[in-house]
């Protein structure tokens, strides 16, 4: 299965910035499988049984919350789409439903970009694009926004 862009690129028409939703989303995972770990080691440092039991209980429900979410970020980050060609900037989202849109480069008002402070740091944000018809539409938590907002607005 090819990238969705790909696929629906016109004749005469160039991807010239591609981003992804960031890796942010594997955080809850990322937290579960630290915990997983912990309450393993925890289980190797004390003698009572029903201790190490109940450790190694934990780590194994911790650990498949942080299977699940795993493959629940990656599936997001594997079926999500965010390109700017030269003629138009596209969005997809799923797998067997999708959600899709496109807007115009011609049609393009403003493009905002929404940080927080983490988001500053580790590079990731919402991107709100305005159309000329005043219609709206926000791409949220990609990686790099501003080079994102940078290639809609270089013409």
């Amino acid at each position: 299965m090819g990238r969705y862009i790909d696929d629906i690129l016109q004749p005469g028409e160039k991807v010239l910035y591609s981003t992804n939703a960031h890796w942010i989303f594997y955080l809850p995972a990322i937290a579960a499988w630290i915990a997983a770990c912990t309450l393993l080691v925890l289980s190797r440092t004390t003698l009572n049984e029903n201790l190490i039991l109940l450790c190694l209980a934990s780590a194994a429900v911790v650990a498949l919350a942080g299977l699940y979410w795993s493959l629940k970020a990656w599936f997001h980050r594997w079926t999500t789409e965010t390109d700017v060609t030269n003629l138009r900037v596209v969005h997809k989202t799923g797998f067997i439903t999708r959600k899709t849109f496109e807007i115009g480069i011609d049609k393009v008002a403003s493009v905002n970009v929404n940080q927080s402070i983490l988001g500053r740091l580790l590079n990731y944000g919402d991107v709100t694009i305005e159309t000329m018809g005043e219609a709206e539409q926000t791409i949220p938590t990609i990686a790099s926004p501003l080079a994102f907002r940078s290639h809609i607005t270089a013409r």
